[in-house]
């Protein structure tokens, strides 16, 4: 048990250090990635803290990542899509999104959701000794365990269901890889889990890409000349997805 204990206070600890550094990288604005790593630094902390929920300072501390989350979302939207126009000879449309960001990157590093969540998380560790001490953390290895089954069963569940929702899909296999990143000793997936997991996210990131390019170009009328391009970039994504999906499906959840 102790060495489960510190395993997780040098995980909080490096996510701390890698949430700072994004912090800093974002108030300089000195590279693209900022925004990106913070947000997977955000994902994978709150991967950690699913299946220790019910301890001490566990909710405030998934309360505050939340809050990192909701802000910085439409950010990395309009981030990614500034990226595609840019790419796809559509200067003038990637430039406006671009120039909103040059001002969003210093107000996320200084916002008041970000400051939080690492006010909480300096404190956490302390709170993980403080439960170890009182007794709290008996059978945390179980508890664990426990929790991540379930998320592969929901998945699994999820995959067999023929009118699965691509959206939750999503959802779920986010959840499912971050958290075998977040405790790899106790993952019980086969080997070929991961990599298929990585395929099918990246498949699903594609449509969900297009499917929300499109909601926008409803309403931003500078997107409307890549409609076209989008409608079959999803429907060749939608394809691609569900076979990586099938792959998955039968090879790591097997009925």
């Amino acid at each position: 048990m102790s060495a489960l204990v510190d395993r997780l206070v040098a995980h909080v600890l490096g996510l701390e250090v890698r949430l700072m550094a994004c912090q800093a990288r974002l108030s300089a604005h000195t590279d693209p990635e900022a925004l990106h790593e913070l947000r997977t630094t955000v994902r994978r902390l709150r991967s950690l803290l699913r299946p220790l929920r019910g301890l001490p300072g566990v909710e405030q501390l998934e309360t505050a990542a939340s809050g990192v989350g909701q802000l910085t979302t439409p950010l990395r939207d309009r981030e990614v899509l500034a990226a595609y126009l840019l790419e796809h000879h559509q200067p003038e449309a990637a430039q406006r999104r671009m120039a909103q960001m040059h001002a969003a990157y210093p107000a996320v590093a200084e916002s008041p959701e970000l400051a939080q969540l690492l006010m909480i998380l300096d404190a956490f560790p302390r709170f993980l000794r403080a439960s170890q001490r009182q007794g709290l953390l008996k059978g945390l290895r179980q508890r664990i365990e426990k929790r991540l089954a379930k998320q592969w069963k929901k998945l699994d569940q999820a995959l067999h269901d023929p009118a699965h929702d691509r959206h939750r899909l999503r959802l779920l296999i986010k959840r499912v890889r971050y958290g075998i990143e977040a405790y790899p000793d106790l993952d019980r997936l086969p080997d070929a889990a991961m990599p298929r997991l990585k395929a099918a996210q990246s498949a699903l990131g594609d449509w969900h890409d297009c499917w929300q390019w499109l909601v926008r170009a409803e309403h931003e009328a500078d997107l409307l000349p890549c409609v076209s391009a989008w409608k079959t970039t999803m429907a060749k994504a939608e394809s691609r997805a569900d076979r990586v999906l099938d792959t998955l499906s039968a090879s790591c959840f097997k009925s």
